[in-house]
């Protein structure tokens, strides 16, 4: 089978190039071993689902794991404890058989399968972590709990309540046996989990998982990771790139984000073939990577359409974005104001030297006209009319764009090239 470069879902290694992840895969390993609680919470399609397949492959040989996700469960199974329970045995299950790991089905997962399909007898949650624990006590490995999609059930006082069983088991792991390690993933930090009360709008600091690890691993594509994936492609295809500059310039406009890495890829190998932007001999050149990059600015994608969406409703955010390229305003880096870590989160923003800095010349370049196209419909003015900024006066970052087909420019402002002021990120 030929591979290729994907960009939705799960990568496999058969199936596609693929950046190197078993160093990461082990020290995630070692975090298990240790017995650790954590969350892996990253941006959106930041490769999240990609690392829990291949670390639950990796930890199957020394334990029993149960691997699941919450996007397969709808709202309708959180309606109660009794229908959440049924639903996350049912889950366990499944995982077990996807897995193949039926060989090593615990004694009490019968038990506890055959209790969730007792109609007649409510089920909660403090009976299934009885069960639960029972389980762990004559299981023939360790019992690992994986959740992928964690996000899909944050604001949801049944997780709440589940996370507090958790705890509770956790807490007391040297009388009660209970999972060996527990691994939480999604956007968002469960954390910090922040639950909205009835109708109201406001909200309060409501997580029970105060117990968990910081999970602090880079998980960005570095040159080298590229490089990697870069030389099992020449290997096939046999372009003639240099491999080491084509995976410096990939890294200098995604910072190395997993999906923009991938998505430059995908387009330089299927799309750019298509068009007559450059000689196909320069495809994977600079030349090449500038056609690609004008491509994916213009397309619509999920990433995009999702950083449209969190704009929407973070307005705060926007507006500080907004200063910051428009302005050239530069806010002090404090990863607890609510903005920086909100922009942080969703892989927006970044540390730069003590501000606060857009994340990528990519994401850079999108908000920037993203921003300036809105403000135009607004108002029927150019906000570079309206906005004192030295940037917007060069030729490269003037209306005359330099990819005025695609409405974007590589060189957008940038956040430290103007006289700014200095503000406090809260």
């Amino acid at each position: 089978m030929n591979k290729a470069f994907n960009t939705t879902g799960t990568c496999f290694p058969s199936k596609h190039y693929m950046v190197d992840l078993s160093s990461r895969l082990e020290q995630i390993a070692r975090m298990v071993d240790a017995g650790r609680y954590f969350c892996i919470n990253r941006a959106r399609q930041y490769g999240k689902s990609t690392v829990i397949y291949g670390l639950s492959r990796l930890l199957a040989e020394r334990y029993i794991v149960f691997s699941l996700s919450f996007q397969r469960m709808s709202a309708a199974k959180f309606r109660d404890e009794d229908t959440f329970c049924r639903a996350f045995i049912s889950r366990m299950q499944q995982s077990l058989a996807i897995q193949g790991q039926q060989g090593h089905w615990p004694e009490y997962m019968d038990i506890l399968a055959a209790r969730a399909a007792d109609f007649h007898r409510p089920l909660d949650l403090t009976d299934m972590f009885d069960d639960i624990s029972l389980l762990c006590s004559h299981s023939p490995k360790p019992v690992i709990l994986i959740i992928d999609e964690v996000d899909n059930a944050c604001n949801n006082q049944i997780f709440v309540d589940f996370l507090g069983q958790l705890r509770d088991l956790y807490l007391n792991r040297e009388l009660t046996p209970t999972f060996q390690s527990v691994i939480l993933a999604g956007v968002y930090n469960v954390k910090n989990l922040r639950l909205k009360e009835g109708s109201d709008s406001g909200s309060r600091y409501n997580s029970p998982w105060n117990i968990a690890d910081d999970f602090t691993m880079d998980m960005r594509f570095h040159p080298e990771d590229i490089a990697g994936m870069l030389r099992e492609y020449e290997h096939g295809h046999h372009t003639g790139m240099d491999i080491s500059a084509m995976s410096r310039m990939i890294f200098d406009y995604t910072d190395g984000y997993p999906y923009m890495v991938s998505r430059l890829c995908k387009l330089l190998d299927e799309r750019i073939p298509e068009t007559d932007f450059v000689p196909r001999k320069d495809i994977w050149t600079k030349e090449g990577l500038l056609a690609a990059i004008r491509l994916f600015l213009k397309e619509p994608n999920t990433l995009f359409e999702d950083m449209v969406k969190k704009l929407d409703e973070y307005p705060n955010l926007k507006g500080k974005i907004s200063d910051i390229l428009f302005r050239g305003t530069k806010y002090t880096f404090e990863i607890d104001s609510r903005f920086a870590s909100i922009g942080c989160m969703f892989g927006f923003l970044k540390e730069d030297q003590g501000f606060v800095s857009i994340a990528n010349r990519l994401f850079e370049t999108k908000l920037y006209n993203l921003l300036l196209a809105e403000s135009e419909g607004c108002s029927g003015q150019n906000p570079a009319a309206r906005i004192s900024h030295p940037a917007l006066s060069g030729p490269d970052r003037s209306c005359g764009r330099l990819f005025p087909t695609a409405c974007c420019s590589l060189t957008p402002p940038a956040s430290g090239t103007a006289p700014a002021s200095s503000h406090n990120s809260s």
